[in-house]
Protein backbone atom coordinates (compact mmCIF):
# COMPACT_ATOMS: atom_id res chain seq x y z
CA UNK A 1 0.00 0.00 0.00
CA UNK A 2 1.83 3.21 -0.96
CA UNK A 3 2.44 5.44 1.57
CA UNK A 4 0.38 8.48 0.98
CA UNK A 5 -2.56 5.81 1.24
CA UNK A 6 -1.63 4.80 4.70
CA UNK A 7 -1.30 8.35 5.52
CA UNK A 8 -4.75 9.66 4.32
CA UNK A 9 -6.49 6.25 6.24
CA UNK A 10 -4.55 7.14 9.21
CA UNK A 11 -5.84 11.17 9.16
CA UNK A 12 -9.69 9.56 8.54
CA UNK A 13 -9.41 7.23 11.55
CA UNK A 14 -8.22 9.95 13.72
CA UNK A 15 -10.74 12.32 12.53
CA UNK A 16 -12.96 9.56 13.44
CA UNK A 17 -11.60 9.07 16.66
CA UNK A 18 -11.54 12.36 17.75
CA UNK A 19 -13.22 12.75 21.30
CA UNK A 20 -14.22 16.91 20.15
CA UNK A 21 -16.03 15.74 17.40
CA UNK A 22 -18.66 14.13 20.01
CA UNK A 23 -22.14 16.61 20.18
CA UNK A 24 -23.84 17.92 23.42
CA UNK A 25 -24.78 14.56 25.63
CA UNK A 26 -27.60 16.14 27.06
CA UNK A 27 -29.32 17.24 23.52
CA UNK A 28 -30.83 13.99 23.21
CA UNK A 29 -32.39 14.82 26.30
CA UNK A 30 -33.89 17.72 25.33
CA UNK A 31 -37.89 18.72 23.94
CA UNK A 32 -37.62 18.95 20.08
CA UNK A 33 -38.93 21.96 18.84
CA UNK A 34 -40.49 23.05 15.66
CA UNK A 35 -41.13 25.81 13.49
CA UNK A 36 -42.83 25.61 9.59
CA UNK A 37 -44.84 27.71 7.82
CA UNK A 38 -47.94 24.59 7.36
CA UNK A 39 -47.70 21.30 9.45
CA UNK A 40 -49.89 18.06 9.14
CA UNK A 41 -50.11 16.05 12.01
CA UNK A 42 -51.87 12.20 11.89
CA UNK A 43 -52.37 10.72 15.18
CA UNK A 44 -52.93 7.75 14.25
CA UNK A 45 -49.90 6.79 11.93
CA UNK A 46 -47.88 8.81 14.23
CA UNK A 47 -46.06 10.87 10.89
CA UNK A 48 -46.35 14.84 11.30
CA UNK A 49 -45.14 16.29 8.40
CA UNK A 50 -43.64 20.33 8.58
CA UNK A 51 -43.55 22.41 5.04
CA UNK A 52 -41.63 25.57 4.35
CA UNK A 53 -38.90 27.11 5.79
CA UNK A 54 -38.67 24.50 8.79
CA UNK A 55 -36.58 25.32 11.62
CA UNK A 56 -35.68 21.83 13.96
CA UNK A 57 -34.34 22.62 17.58
CA UNK A 58 -33.11 19.65 20.06
CA UNK A 59 -30.35 21.53 22.40
CA UNK A 60 -27.35 22.53 21.30
CA UNK A 61 -28.52 20.70 17.57
CA UNK A 62 -30.14 22.61 14.83
CA UNK A 63 -31.44 21.06 11.57
CA UNK A 64 -33.00 23.44 8.76
CA UNK A 65 -35.03 22.41 5.73
CA UNK A 66 -37.76 22.68 3.22
CA UNK A 67 -39.82 19.64 4.56
CA UNK A 68 -39.22 17.61 7.56
CA UNK A 69 -41.38 14.37 8.28
CA UNK A 70 -41.33 13.12 12.07
CA UNK A 71 -42.51 9.26 12.72
CA UNK A 72 -42.80 8.71 16.28
CA UNK A 73 -42.24 4.92 16.96
CA UNK A 74 -44.76 2.95 19.84
CA UNK A 75 -42.27 4.04 22.46
CA UNK A 76 -42.08 7.45 21.65
CA UNK A 77 -38.88 7.80 19.73
CA UNK A 78 -38.99 9.89 17.05
CA UNK A 79 -37.06 9.66 13.21
CA UNK A 80 -36.93 13.04 11.22
CA UNK A 81 -36.46 12.99 7.63
CA UNK A 82 -35.29 16.72 6.18
CA UNK A 83 -35.04 17.33 2.72
CA UNK A 84 -34.29 21.09 1.38
CA UNK A 85 -31.97 22.87 -0.73
CA UNK A 86 -29.82 22.17 0.96
CA UNK A 87 -30.70 20.21 4.31
CA UNK A 88 -28.75 21.80 6.85
CA UNK A 89 -27.55 21.28 10.72
CA UNK A 90 -25.35 22.19 13.73
CA UNK A 91 -24.38 21.08 16.44
CA UNK A 92 -22.00 21.92 19.41
CA UNK A 93 -19.38 19.88 20.42
CA UNK A 94 -18.99 18.51 23.34
CA UNK A 95 -16.94 20.68 25.64
CA UNK A 96 -16.16 22.90 23.57
CA UNK A 97 -17.47 26.17 21.66
CA UNK A 98 -17.18 24.66 18.34
CA UNK A 99 -19.86 23.33 15.67
CA UNK A 100 -20.07 20.69 13.49
CA UNK A 101 -21.87 21.68 11.19
CA UNK A 102 -23.38 20.05 7.37
CA UNK A 103 -25.51 19.86 4.00
CA UNK A 104 -26.93 17.60 1.91
CA UNK A 105 -29.96 17.51 -0.19
CA UNK A 106 -31.72 15.32 2.17
CA UNK A 107 -30.63 14.50 6.07
CA UNK A 108 -31.96 11.51 8.23
CA UNK A 109 -32.05 11.74 12.13
CA UNK A 110 -32.60 8.80 14.73
CA UNK A 111 -32.94 11.01 17.92
CA UNK A 112 -32.83 8.18 20.14
CA UNK A 113 -29.41 7.09 18.48
CA UNK A 114 -28.13 10.41 17.49
CA UNK A 115 -26.95 9.15 13.87
CA UNK A 116 -27.65 11.58 11.07
CA UNK A 117 -27.78 10.42 7.83
CA UNK A 118 -26.88 13.17 5.01
CA UNK A 119 -27.44 12.24 1.97
CA UNK A 120 -26.85 13.82 -2.05
CA UNK A 121 -23.21 16.01 -2.40
CA UNK A 122 -23.25 15.73 1.74
CA UNK A 123 -20.84 17.94 3.15
CA UNK A 124 -19.60 18.22 7.02
CA UNK A 125 -17.32 20.67 8.81
CA UNK A 126 -15.58 20.57 11.92
CA UNK A 127 -13.27 23.50 12.67
CA UNK A 128 -11.36 23.79 9.83
CA UNK A 129 -11.83 20.19 8.60
CA UNK A 130 -14.10 19.24 5.75
CA UNK A 131 -15.44 15.81 4.19
CA UNK A 132 -17.17 15.90 1.39
CA UNK A 133 -18.89 12.82 -0.02
CA UNK A 134 -22.23 11.34 -1.69
CA UNK A 135 -23.07 10.05 2.00
CA UNK A 136 -21.83 11.20 5.26
CA UNK A 137 -23.26 9.37 8.57
CA UNK A 138 -22.11 11.66 11.38
CA UNK A 139 -23.06 9.79 15.17
CA UNK A 140 -23.06 12.70 17.31
CA UNK A 141 -23.15 10.71 20.51
CA UNK A 142 -19.82 8.99 19.54
CA UNK A 143 -18.08 11.94 17.08
CA UNK A 144 -17.77 8.97 14.54
CA UNK A 145 -17.93 10.29 10.84
CA UNK A 146 -18.27 7.42 7.88
CA UNK A 147 -18.23 8.97 4.20
CA UNK A 148 -18.83 7.25 0.96
CA UNK A 149 -18.19 9.09 -2.32
CA UNK A 150 -21.45 7.23 -4.62
CA UNK A 151 -21.55 5.44 -7.68
CA UNK A 152 -22.02 8.73 -9.96
CA UNK A 153 -19.53 8.86 -12.49
CA UNK A 154 -18.85 13.03 -13.29
CA UNK A 155 -18.62 14.43 -16.85
CA UNK A 156 -15.59 13.74 -17.39
CA UNK A 157 -15.44 10.20 -17.01
CA UNK A 158 -14.40 10.51 -13.10
CA UNK A 159 -16.49 8.67 -10.66
CA UNK A 160 -17.09 10.50 -7.85
CA UNK A 161 -15.07 10.31 -4.12
CA UNK A 162 -14.66 11.40 -0.67
CA UNK A 163 -13.14 13.95 -0.19
CA UNK A 164 -11.48 15.01 3.14
CA UNK A 165 -9.46 18.10 4.36
CA UNK A 166 -7.89 17.73 7.68
CA UNK A 167 -6.05 20.64 9.03
CA UNK A 168 -2.90 20.97 10.94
Amino acid sequence: MPLQNIRFIILLGLLAASAHAYGERLDSRQPINLEADRVSIDDIRKISTFSGSVKLNQGTMEINGDQIVVIQDKHGLRHGTVTGNPAEFHQNQEGSENYVEGQGERIEYDSESGIMDIYGEAHVQRGQDDMHGDHITYNSRTGVFRASGGNQVSTHGVRHRVRVVIQP
